[in-house]
């Protein structure tokens, strides 16, 4: 019984992680708006003011990029669920994420023009929450497949993703560097969450029972 209430423990812990990993996209790029309206967002003196050179507005963009995909992919959930085994979808999209988020890193020692950098990063909110839409359906299904209490643990992961992402900028910006790079030790923190993401999912059945998890639906 001691042993299966640890494993039991050990289950909610990576359950916990898989929640905390699903919504780090979202809420690592909305808490570094700051910094990426300080790269596009070019200043000039006119007639004695401070005037923005071009105004590209990436809030807005951002929240119609990541919102676009989540509700598209949400949609196609379905499909993806009978067509594509679940270790493919959850493994896949921790995969695509944890590239895309070394991507961003990379992109800060980069110098980019306005423009293209603009582009590039839109492009990468886009796929980010795509596959993250994909993570997030098919984790919920496969946390419904086990008691109550794991959702709980779950979701309650999906509600310190936020808190993460806020305690990852206000470390960087804390720390004695400079901006490049205090934004480049943020933006390596996520890549660091969604590598344990994949590596607690790709643990998950070796702390489950067999039963519990073995169907046709999760391919495990």
């Amino acid at each position: 019984d001691a042993q299966w209430a640890f494993l039991g423990w050990l289950v909610g812990i990576t359950f916990f992680i898989l929640g905390l990993g699903t919504l780090l996209p979202w809420n690592f790029f909305m808490t570094a708006s700051m910094y990426f309206n300080r790269r596009l967002n070019k200043t000039e003196w006119s007639n004695g003011t401070v005037v923005v050179q071009k105004e590209y507005y990436f809030n807005n963009w951002m929240t119609l990029l990541s919102q676009l995909p989540l509700l598209l992919c949400t949609l196609l959930n379905s499909f993806f669920y009978q067509r594509i085994s679940e270790m493919v979808r959850i493994a896949g999209s921790l995969v695509f994420i944890l590239v895309l988020f070394i991507l961003t890193a990379i992109l800060v020692k980069v110098t980019m023009e306005e423009d293209c950098f603009f582009s590039v990063t839109m492009a990468t909110i886009w796929f980010i929450n795509s596959f993250g839409a994909v993570l997030q359906g098919s984790l919920f299904g496969l946390v419904g497949l086990l008691p109550q209490r794991y959702s709980a643990v779950f979701m309650s992961g999906q509600g310190l993703a936020g808190t993460f992402a806020a305690l990852a900028m206000l470390v960087s910006i804390a720390s004695d560097t400079d901006l490049e790079t205090a934004a480049l030790g943020y933006f390596i923190t996520p890549c660091v969450g969604t590598l344990l993401t994949l590596l607690s999912y790709l643990l998950l059945p070796r702390l489950v029972s067999g039963s519990a998890l073995r169907s046709p639906r999760t391919g495990m």
